[in-house]
């Protein structure tokens, strides 16, 4: 009796909501009524008010854009008997209903997040049999003994865990290939790769061919493996200690549990963090889905897997054949398989795993093609509103994490539309200046606030507008290439770890060039239209004002697009734990500021002594009262001061067997990795971020067109590097040949 009274007044409240939202008023009452509306929910998000205010908040947003997309509907579309405006004002308002449909979604997904208790500790006894699967294709040696070491030296009884390689780069087929060259190379990385495993004490398997990419791959592992449990790791995602400690006891909770996610989290940039100089500062992307979208999802039993740093029951994966291989996102096509026949997911917001991501915008662009393209198959074949099983808030989830990546579609429309009545007079949103104000602009207002108020603590405001212009210009062609024949893509590797060692062009830099002059033009064609045509200047001013905003997103991807050169050879993970540094006869106790595959950064605990010379020594690890547990072989590179703090660069002198110590090293305690992520969680309002991209949108073009004009001279510029990843045909320029 009490869930139907709470359905009835829910459904009441709703009609009298859609009631008053269908009221004609006049446009100073809607003025009035929005801007009372966001004052009030300015004040909930200024003064960060939860619980019941967070419904407050969010009843309030939505009565204004429901209101808005009332009358976008009912007042402002061009007649039908003006084709030449109709059709494109038709196009503008499916985007922002859209826009507005994916909002409430994401409200919905994020309206009650999650925060998982720690799972319940198990005795020795009590725990599974776990299976590690490390699948890899073309990553380096080094690369794989970190992550093999450190998902070795995970704290867990060693007669209850085994570790795989599966090396899908060494296959019969790629073996015994015609290309003379890459079946040596492939040889070569089978023999080395073995040879790895059986040093770290790692199983080695590799299948005949390389069918069905990556679940292709995890499932030779499943017909090769045996354990209770299956954990993922990919080949540059290196686990800390407690993993499984911190993931498998859920399991022993909830006999219909198939996954435990965690956050993925990365030790380097990628290309907008990088060459817009935010990655110390600016929360990181991934943020925002693993901080708060995974957490909302969890609320709904609607985790999904992400390809890494998960826990999978094989129980669950023998039930539906495995990893899933219909689409190229495996992990989340997977996931929805399983939800659908009733099992249960649980996401846990720990980070216990650093990972690298893609160093350039063209191995960015390639793994988010794939993603992209991956989510709209889904869409396509197995929509999650017909699956049956699914619970309806599960299938919002799932609709709305797939239907996101739609994005480059009404990204690229909003982007054009204001050149449509700027260049041609099109009358494609047919109001008066003052219905704009009233309506647009408060709409506009309440949506950034809703996206701050959800959102604000793991993403600055417009940001999300940058990361989704720089990936649209490419991924368009992406989403239509998808939905013309859904079973075409095919699985890339991303491309990991490259370098750079000057700054330049992106080799996919000139369309952002182009559209950045057209939207430039365009501004100072509105100035002109503006002194010639007094008649249209009200809405004309509203329009270059979009424009402009357009021109400061696109100004913005210029500096994304001018990458930066990076001279460290491998990317560093921050750390602050203690050991000894042994040189000679010489000890000393060192603070490790830093670790990479190549080396460590450290700072003496006192006095640097005299080595008198000697440049190879050992870094010593220990625990507790001192006691040692194992030496690194080290060289030293640099000794320099910076405000009386000394730091010495020291190189590795490893080979395969001294990589469990250096697994013990970078992935022995994550606290400093954690207190860097809580770091970069720091916030700005709605007048800061804007005037951040105000900065770049002005500031970055000058840098960009610099090195479009002096570097033309060098081949360099418009060649891809060399380790450049190959895109996928559907998106890839004619010059230019994915995970999550």
């Amino acid at each position: 009796m009490r869930v139907s009274a709470r359905a009835l007044f829910w459904l009441l409240s709703a009609v009298l909501t859609l009631f008053l939202i269908v009221q004609p008023i006049s446009v100073e009452a809607q003025l009035a009524i929005a801007l009372a509306a966001i004052g009030l929910v300015s004040a909930i998000y200024l003064l960060k008010l939860d619980g019941v205010w967070r419904h407050v908040f969010l009843a309030l947003a939505t009565a204004v854009v429901l209101r808005y997309a009332y009358w976008r509907t009912t007042a402002t579309l061009p007649s039908s008997d003006d084709l030449v405006s109709f059709i494109p004002a038709m196009i503008l308002y499916a985007a922002e209903m859209y826009c507005i449909l994916f909002l409430f979604m994401s409200v919905f997904v994020a309206i009650d997040p999650l925060q998982r208790n720690r799972a319940r500790a198990l005795e020795d006894a009590e725990l599974p049999h776990v299976d590690v699967f490390v699948p890899s294709y073309n990553e380096s040696a080094d690369i794989l003994s970190l992550t093999l070491s450190a998902a070795k030296a995970m704290d867990y009884p060693a007669d209850r865990l085994r570790v795989f390689l599966l090396d899908d780069g060494g296959t019969d087929q790629k073996r015994n290939g015609r290309d003379p060259r890459s079946a040596a190379e492939a040889q070569r990385r089978h023999v080395d790769l073995q040879a790895l495993c059986g040093t770290l004490g790692v199983t080695y398997l590799t299948r005949a061919r390389n069918e069905h990419a990556k679940a292709g791959n995890l499932n030779n592992g499943l017909a090769n493996s045996n354990g209770e449990l299956v954990v993922v790791f990919d080949a540059d995602h290196a686990p800390a200690k407690e993993f499984l400690r911190e993931t498998v006891g859920h399991f022993r909770d909830d006999d219909k549990l198939f996954l435990v996610q965690t956050p993925h989290f990365f030790a380097n940039p990628d290309p907008l963090e990088r060459n817009l100089s935010t990655f110390d500062k600016m929360p990181s992307e991934n943020e925002m889905f693993y901080s708060s979208i995974q957490k909302g999802l969890d609320k709904w039993n609607a985790t999904f897997f992400c390809g890494s740093a998960a826990v999978l029951r094989r129980r669950a994966l023998e039930q539906v054949g495995g990893f899933a291989g219909v689409t190229i996102t495996e992990d989340c096509e997977t996931a929805l398989e399983l939800h659908s026949r009733g099992w249960t997911s649980r996401y846990v917001d720990r980070p216990m795993v650093t990972g690298l991501q893609p160093e350039t915008l063209s191995s960015f662009i390639g793994q988010r093609s794939r993603w992209c393209q991956g989510m709209i198959q889904i869409f396509l074949l197995k929509n999650p509103l017909f699956r049956k099983n699914l619970g309806m808030a599960q299938k919002i989830c799932y609709l709305s994490s797939s239907m996101c990546w739609f994005f480059p579609v009404p990204r690229m429309i909003f982007l054009l539309s204001p050149l449509l009545f700027i260049f041609f007079d099109l009358k494609i949103f047919d109001v008066s200046t003052q219905e704009f104000v009233a309506y647009t602009i408060t709409y506009l207002a309440i949506n950034t606030l809703i996206r701050n108020y959800l959102y604000g603590e793991v993403r600055w405001p417009f940001v999300s507008e940058l990361y989704e212009y720089v990936q649209s210009v490419y991924l368009l062609r992406a989403v239509f290439s998808v939905i013309l024949n859904p079973r075409r893509p095919t699985f890339n590797v991303t491309a990991k770890g490259e370098t750079m060692k000057e700054d330049r062009l992106s080799p996919l830099a000139v369309p952002y060039f182009v559209i950045f002059s057209v939207l430039v033009g365009a501004t100072v064609y509105s100035v002109y239209r503006y002194e010639t045509e007094p008649q249209v200047g009200g809405i004309l001013l509203v329009v270059a004002a979009w424009n402009f905003l357009n021109v400061l997103i696109a100004g913005a991807a210029l500096g994304v697009v001018t990458e930066r050169r990076e001279r460290r050879q491998a990317p560093r993970t921050v750390s602050d734990r203690t050991a000894m540094l042994a040189v000679g006869d010489a000890i000393v106790p060192i603070e490790v500021n830093d670790t990479s595959l190549s080396g460590a950064k450290v700072s003496p605990l006192g006095l640097l002594p005299d080595f008198g010379g000697a440049r190879l020594g050992q870094i010593v690890l220990t625990r507790g009262q001192g006691e040692e547990i194992g030496r690194i072989p080290v060289s030293i590179r640099s000794v320099s001061e910076w405000n009386g703090t000394v730091s010495i660069g020291l190189r590795y002198e490893a080979d395969a067997s001294d990589y469990p110590m250096i697994a013990e090293l970078t992935m022995g305690d994550m606290g400093a990795v954690r207190t860097q992520r809580e770091a970069r969680r720091r916030p700005r309002g709605m007048l800061r971020g804007g005037l951040t991209i105000l900065a770049w949108g002005l500031g970055y073009p000058f840098r960009a067109f610099r090195h479009l004009v002096f570097d033309r001279a060098s081949p360099k510029v418009e060649e891809a590097p060399a380790s450049a990843p190959v895109l996928s045909p559907a998106i890839a320029p004619a010059s230019v040949a994915d995970a999550r």
